[in-house]
């Protein structure tokens, strides 16, 4: 059976030890010591499961909207040399709003 992250993450100590006792790989060896974060991980290395889900944008283009932030840290960052607050402050907006959007479109 396949499995992901997070259905591991959220089973029992006792149920990952029995999904560890049927692999023969070296990452699950001594498994009975293990406590959970590291039988997660184990089992995670022996199954080839990412240690984490990756998130896709869907309806945005994403790598617009990330060179669009690179220029404007970019502007951020003379801002804040040049000590111009109110621009300052405006650039992070801009930024934290992009982020946002971001956010929003992840599936």
């Amino acid at each position: 059976m396949a499995f992901t992250y997070h259905e591991l993450k959220d089973k029992t100590i006792g149920q990952l030890r029995d999904i560890a006792k049927d692999l023969k790989h070296e990452a699950v060896q001594g498994y009975t010591q293990l406590n959970k974060d590291h039988l997660l991980v184990a089992l995670c290395t022996a199954l080839g499961i990412p240690l984490h889900e990756h998130h896709d944008a869907a309806g945005i283009d994403k790598a617009a909207l990330k060179a669009k932030m690179r220029a404007l840290k970019k502007e951020r960052e003379a801002a804040l040399t040049a000590g111009d607050g109110e621009k300052l402050k405006a650039l992070r907006r801009s930024i934290h709003g992009l982020n946002r959007q971001i956010k929003k479109h992840l599936v």
